[in-house]
């Protein structure tokens, strides 16, 4: 569903982002006539709005077409290179880095392995240096790049900019995350949480406008829910929403840290993977601190599922409690879409979609009254770092009608 306008003078730039949202959401282009149809502006608001974008570079007129009596018209599209930002994703096992466009599509990127004996200052200066390297590698120019967003693991202070001391992040409590890079790169920087970030990629860059509510649940070295109810991202009384990993979705499993079994962070982690693939006889052991080896033995064992029965148990396993958590989340908040995202999720998928497709369709516990979609993200592997650049970008352009309320008088 299209966003609607308001045909006030006072909100010129409101429109404006409404109008260049539907522009952005229309990849074969779309005519004036049309966005005053889909937005409800009037047919002289539209042409202002689009007159404004077209002087600023962000969209371009395209072909003419006739499609019935009256003039041809004129399909305006989006220029994706007009802008762009930075996205970054501080994982506890890497560091991605990407380039975004206005579309939301990458057009450079590097991941770096997390340090894990430096000090948060030490690796807030390699992510300084990565950042500059990246620019310089992909010739990025530097008058059309809007910022940074960065993308971490919770708990965050949104409002000082922190990182306070995540489980997987030793040391890191109370780091000054946002401002660090900022102040060392003389750019805007903003800070999100890692599946929150993941969730607004999925916004900017599905291109399905009319996909208004849906769930991300996110598969890395932890695991996270993200959600979005009519087309916002929804994110908490301290902005730290869609810590799931104590869901309890069995009454087995790994020990969990709170002292319970069952919990859907342990039951799926890429660890326990790696170690019941390993402890029948599948793939060879590795140290389960070392994260590195982790991932590629988790690429192995996923690999080796559709024919080796041991991993496909295990798999079938775990893809059942993501079902269970699947039907719990959309039973909770009345959704139709959950998408899977994370770069763990990138080998996993192909072995689990289709079995958590039919746990889900077979689940007794789903209770609405509507077909529950599960897709898989198409942002890909890199999600979370695509959407804290997208974040900077919706920052900018995304239509808000926040700045529109007044407070009320004392």
């Amino acid at each position: 569903m299209s966003r609607r306008g308001a045909n006030l003078p006072s909100i010129g730039e409101f429109n404006q982002s409404v109008v260049l949202d539907v522009i952005r959401m229309a990849p074969g282009g779309v005519s004036r006539v049309e966005i005053a149809a889909q937005t409800g502006l009037s047919s002289q608001t539209a042409t202002n709005a689009t007159r404004r974008l077209l002087a600023a570079g962000l969209i371009r007129e395209g072909e003419r077409t006739a499609t019935g009596p009256g003039k041809p018209r004129t399909a305006l599209h989006l220029v994706p290179e007009a802008r762009s930002a930075i996205g970054i994703h501080l994982d506890p096992s890497f560091i991605t880095y990407t380039v975004v466009d206005l579309a939301g599509a990458v057009v450079a990127r590097a991941v770096t392995p997390t340090p894990r004996v430096l000090s948060p200052a030490d690796v807030v200066d390699s992510m300084v240096g990565s950042v500059e390297a990246l620019v310089a590698e992909a010739h990025i120019d530097r008058d059309r790049l809007l910022g940074i967003g960065i993308a971490a693991p919770g708990p965050l202070d949104l409002e000082r900019g922190t990182v306070d001391n995540p489980p997987l992040l030793p040391g890191w409590d109370g780091v000054p995350l946002r401002d660090a890079l900022g102040d060392a790169l003389g750019m805007p920087v903003t800070l999100e949480k890692d599946v929150t970030a993941a969730t607004i990629g999925e916004l900017w860059s599905a291109g399905d406008p009319d996909r208004d509510d849906f769930a991300v649940l996110y598969i890395g070295t932890g695991v996270g829910l993200g959600i979005a109810l009519d087309r916002s991202v929804r994110r908490g009384a301290t902005s730290n929403l869609g810590d799931i990993g104590h869901l309890r979705v069995s009454h087995d499993g790994p020990l969990c840290a709170c002292g319970n079994r069952g919990c859907l962070g342990e039951n799926i982690a890429p660890a326990r993977l790696v170690r019941e693939a390993a402890e029948a006889g599948a793939i060879a052991p590795v140290s389960l601190d070392d994260h590195d080896a982790v991932a590629a033995a988790y690429a192995e064992a996923c690999a080796a599922a559709d024919d080796d029965a041991r991993v496909r148990t295990i798999v079938d396993g775990i893809a059942g409690d993501i079902a269970t958590a699947v039907v719990l989340v959309a039973n909770l908040l009345d959704l139709a879409d959950v998408v899977v995202s994370g770069a763990f999720w990138n080998h996993l998928a192909p072995v689990a979609l289709t079995e958590i497709r039919r746990r889900v369709d077979a689940s007794k516990a789903y209770v609405l009254p509507h077909p529950l979609r599960v897709g898989t993200s198409v942002v890909g592997a890199d999600a979370t770092a695509v959407g804290a650049g997208c974040q900077v970008l919706s920052a900018v352009f995304a239509p808000s009608s926040t700045p529109l309320l007044r407070p009320a008088s004392a």
